[in-house]
């Protein structure tokens, strides 16, 4: 098992113990419902789980944190056939564009247009991942019942998305924003939120961070179904911060009305601010957005806070917020991962780039973790050297460490060593 699955199955367990981490649910109750139920558990595939082994789980994870969740490194033989979140992505955006089809039928159409190998991924696995996203059957067209709903207490419950901004000129060329939010499901106060001109998840990444930064940890974040919210990196960091990270029905926004209606809020009373001043920048865009929320949302009376302000009910409430002790360990956790093995030369291929590491590292599988600064090798969660650009020009002129791996010496060396002896 390679530490990646290994970190898969630890977040599956993460997700099993989370509710009863978060006290969102009656503990017996929710054991009884665990009872018999049968689950696609990452790596093991579909098994049921005893209560016991859960009960162990939350032990460990309160003992020992995430680490303690992933499975006990051993050699396992052979590869796991699994559709990867790219290869999801893909099927779940034609799945769309042919709803009326019944997944049999969808299933053999993939395998005809070449999207899938029969002989790798069978029928029941794309039948269980259109479930899971809730697009293999008519129950699309059903309108879910819907219970309006507030915590009562800030930094229970905070809901994410992305909103499409307004158009601005950078550098001359006119350029499209996208506004990345939470809001506090209690207080409506927005813990932080701005404007970037992709929709990737170096945003998500920058917009959490500050989060927590300034306004403590929520024990829940719901967001929708979108690919940042959905990405590993997200679920390890919520994983490790001991959040919830809970998603919506695939095509119910409605489920967030709140942070749905911030956002629409943001729409009538700043961006008219902009039409009558425009910003020339994006820098300026976010310094104008950010002044107008702590300085107009924040201290405007909402009608479902009985007449007080968002500011007012979050600081009314400062002495329950679980702020970070630590938060220089946001640098790393929400860092991208991926595992690498490193060449005979001391390289690792990232992206179509070749990266040079310490020559210790040769011949081992390491632990890459990915920011907006740079390329590092990790090490039990411990960064332990950072990975450089390969440049063939310098690397000519360097004299190269024998790799370990070498069992022979060349012939001249052998009989240098022959001379000398004599």
């Amino acid at each position: 098992m390679t530490e990646k699955e290994r970190e898969q199955v630890a977040l599956f367990r993460y997700g099993i113990i989370a509710p009863l981490l978060n006290g969102q649910v009656d503990s017996k109750q929710y054991f009884e419902e665990l009872e018999g139920k049968v689950h696609s558990i990452p790596y093991y595939g579909e098994r049921k789980i005893a209560v016991k082994t859960v009960k162990e789980w939350l032990l460990n994870y309160r003992r020992n944190g995430f680490d303690a969740l992933k499975p006990k490194k051993r050699a396992d033989r052979g590869n796991s056939r699994r559709l990867s979140p790219d290869d999801q992505d893909h099927i779940l955006e034609i799945r769309k564009k042919f709803l009326h089809m019944p997944v049999s039928v969808f299933y053999e159409q993939l395998i005809r247009q070449g999207e899938i190998n029969q002989n790798q991924i069978s029928y029941s696995t794309i039948n269980r991942l259109l479930k899971k996203h809730n697009l293999s059957g008519k129950i699309l067209s059903a309108i879910p019942e819907r219970k309006r709903f507030a915590h009562e207490k800030v930094n229970i419950l905070w809901q994410a998305d992305l909103s499409h901004g307004p158009y601005i000129k950078i550098k001359g060329k006119v350029k499209k924003t996208f506004l990345l939010a939470y809001i506090d499901d209690c207080s409506r106060l927005v813990p932080f939120a701005q404007f970037f001109t992709s929709e990737g998840f170096d945003g998500l990444r920058i917009v959490t961070k500050e989060a927590l930064i300034r306004r403590g940890k929520p024990a829940i974040i719901y967001a929708d179904n979108g690919k940042i919210y959905r990405s590993e990196t997200l679920q390890y960091a919520c994983a490790q911060l001991g959040i919830t990270l809970t998603h919506t029905q695939p095509y119910d926004p409605q489920s967030k009305g709140k942070i749905e209606r911030f956002f629409k809020t943001v729409q009538t009373r700043f961006y008219p601010l902009l039409k009558a001043e425009p910003v020339e920048s994006l820098e300026e865009l976010n310094e104008r957005f950010w002044r107008w929320l702590e300085e107009d949302y924040h201290r405007r009376e909402h009608a479902s806070l009985d007449g007080k302000t968002p500011h007012e009910v979050f600081h009314s409430q400062l002495e329950s917020i679980t702020f970070l002790e630590d938060t220089s360990i946001l640098d790393s956790i929400f860092m991208k991962r991926e595992q690498r093995k490193v060449k005979a030369d001391g390289t690792i291929s990232l992206n179509k780039q070749l990266y040079e590491v310490p020559a210790d590292f040769i011949g081992y599988s390491v632990d890459v973790r990915i920011d907006d600064t740079g390329v590092y090798i990790f090490k039990d969660d411990k960064k332990v050297a950072e990975a450089k650009p390969v440049s063939m020009t310098d690397n000519a002129h360097v004299k190269r460490v024998r790799s370990p791996f070498s069992v022979t010496q060349p012939a001249e060396e052998e009989r240098k060593e022959e001379n000398n002896r004599v």
